[in-house]
């Protein structure tokens, strides 16, 4: 009877040392996430909260500063250069998205072959690009599509042709081409990384019952790809929405006006911002286009999880 009383006594100091000992767990972890969290909160949602402030407000020439609620947001529902833009990049990433990830998934499946001489050089090589910065990458682009006095001017000379990559009908198709060069090594990294989980095993088996390398690659690799898939597919559509750098660069290498201060919504908004000291409504243009991307991105996620659960 003493031992059970004993124990039933300790039992409630017990519960309050494992409650208070879970208590300063929780603290402990916080004290190692707080610097992230300062830095998180100062850099990202402060200033989302004041763009959507200041995206209420138009400033004026005569009475300074005006509170319009939705007015900006209700003015570019009507702006076509907006709208023009926006149709530009969706057109962009309905083109170049599929044609970068099919190429990175076929160097990835190809360095997985283990039947590629120079694995190693191969995919440092094809990692590369993704290492030189967007300016100096669209720079390089830019002089050799130039026709004058660019790699393209010189086979211009040789075959006899006119080809012109700055020309206003194929100029997206030449963004779009820098983009793939720039990012595809670092998506075939991600779907490398993929069939890296794969056990070996898997594939010795799958030889034995006569599979052929199609069949491995269509019945074993091909799945294993999805969640990658998925990922890589959200983050193109980000980048692909906030193209600014290859055409803000390319703007004075282009002859005439083929690439406008509208080209891209990124490209209108700085426009509108500093050139036209619009702050106000590149901040309600900001606003939009976060939710159109972020709408666009949370539908190919949410079908990405119902085809895994498939």
């Amino acid at each position: 009877m003493a031992s059970s009383d004993v124990t039933a006594a300790a039992a409630p100091r017990h519960s309050a040392v494992a409650r208070e000992n879970r208590h300063k767990a929780d603290w402990r972890g916080w004290k190692f996430m707080w610097p992230f969290a300062v830095v998180f909160v100062f850099v990202f949602i402060i200033p989302i909260v004041y763009a959507i402030y200041i995206s209420f407000f138009k400033k004026q020439m005569i009475g300074g500063t005006k509170f319009v609620g939705l007015g900006n947001y209700a003015a570019l529902m009507h702006d076509q250069q907006f709208w023009s833009s926006v149709g530009r990049v969706a057109l962009f990433t309905v083109v170049q998205v599929p044609i970068m990830l099919f190429l990175a998934a076929a160097m990835a499946l190809a360095i997985d072959s283990m039947k590629l001489h120079g694995t190693k050089f191969f995919r440092i090589s094809t990692f590369l690009p993704y290492a030189v910065p967007a300016v100096v990458s669209t720079l390089i682009w830019g002089f050799v599509y130039g026709a004058k006095y660019g790699l393209v001017g010189s086979l211009n000379d040789l075959l006899g042709t006119n080809i012109d990559m700055f020309d206003p009908n194929v100029l997206l198709a030449s963004i779009g081409n820098i983009n793939t060069w720039e990012f595809t090594g670092y998506n075939m990294l991600i779907f490398y990384s993929s069939l890296s989980t794969i056990p070996h095993s898997l594939y010795e088996a799958a030889s034995i019952d006569g599979a052929s390398e199609w069949q491995i690659v269509k019945s074993i690799k091909l799945p294993e790809l999805r969640g990658s898939l998925a990922i890589t597919v959200i983050f193109s559509i980000i980048g692909s929405f906030q193209l600014f750098n290859e055409p803000s660069i390319l703007q004075s290498m282009v002859p005439g006006n083929a690439i406008t201060t509208y080209y891209t919504p990124n490209m209108y908004a700085y426009n509108l911002s500093f050139s036209g000291n619009q702050a106000n409504y590149a901040a309600a243009l900001a606003i939009v286009m976060a939710i159109i991307t972020m709408a666009i991105a949370y539908a190919v996620q949410l079908k990405s999880m119902k085809e895994q659960m498939k």
